[in-house]
């Protein structure tokens, strides 16, 4: 018999490459196979719902004993969105960002997954698409939970907003977004750095301690603590404003705010882009 030999450029060429669509399928595969994807979500919609609800029985028990003065300063949006619950949010979120990309470094499937599929710009658009567009459903349903527990628990003393009052929908938006968004920093610290904990320590001093240690007293100081996500979040969820006490010479906008979410947003993706298409795996 004789062998039939083919052309080495015909065997080594795939004869399907992979479509955009399966490459989504693949990421969200590897996504819902982590055991701390799972950790993580159940962990991210508790401490949403749980501290809202916590937030929003404490001050249902409290009310009567409030002065009018009191009562005509509380905004509904604080009980339904906590801060407590949004560190709990940020460690979270930025923490599944991480692993999507960190655990792939660590244990070599970065390599194998660029070696069956070299469009390595297809590859890194996946793992955006899926993350984000997974978070932000996960954010969307967590924060809609939030505010419906916390508002029928108010109900009860005459405490709460509905969805249709000034500010209500945004401060559901806005701590809807900022589960993706810290996600997608997380993500892109881990690309950077290729190890999981590190870029999660990264991830929780960049969002939740570098805020604290920036005050509003100079022009340039309040820009740059603007510029951050959480006290972006801080301002969109405020329906009128900063709280009365609270006397800052340079407040932050609404507008700003949206800003900051977009711009961290964008930078964090093309940070993931470049690192993924450039560097070595």
């Amino acid at each position: 018999m004789t062998a039939v030999t083919r052309p080495a450029d015909e065997i080594t060429r795939t004869p399907h490459p992979a479509r955009y669509r399966d490459l989504l399928a693949a990421e969200w595969i590897k996504l819902w196979s982590l055991r701390s994807t799972w950790g993580a979500f159940a962990l991210l919609l508790l401490a949403l719902v749980g501290l809202a609800t916590h937030a929003a029985l404490a001050t249902h028990a409290g009310w009567p004993d409030w002065t009018a003065q009191r009562r005509a300063v509380r905004s509904p949006l604080w009980d339904a969105f906590p801060a407590e619950a949004q560190m709990f949010v940020v460690l979270a979120a930025s923490g599944v960002g991480a692993v999507a990309i960190g655990g792939e470094y660590a244990s070599g499937l970065m390599r194998t997954t660029f070696a069956a599929v070299p469009r390595r710009h297809a590859v890194a658009a996946a793992k955006l698409t899926v993350l984000t567009g997974v978070l932000t459903l996960l954010g969307a349903l967590g924060a809609a939970a939030a505010f419906a527990v916390s508002q029928a628990i108010l109900a009860d003393v005459g405490a709460s907003m509905s969805v249709s009052e000034p500010g209500a929908l945004r401060g559901i938006a806005a701590s809807a977004l900022l589960v993706p968004l810290c996600a997608l920093v997380g993500m892109a610290l881990a690309a950077l750095i290729r190890h999981t904990a590190p870029a999660i320590v990264t991830a929780a001093t960049v969002l939740l301690l570098l805020p604290t240690a920036v005050n509003e007293d100079e022009r340039w100081s309040a820009w740059l603590r603007h510029a951050m996500p959480v006290p972006a979040w801080q301002r969109l969820i405020e329906p009128g404003g900063p709280p009365p006490w609270l006397t800052d010479t340079y407040p932050a906008t609404v507008s700003g705010a949206w800003t900051t979410y977009a711009v961290w947003a964008a930078v964090a993706a093309a940070v993931v882009m470049l690192a993924l298409h450039r560097r070595a795996p």
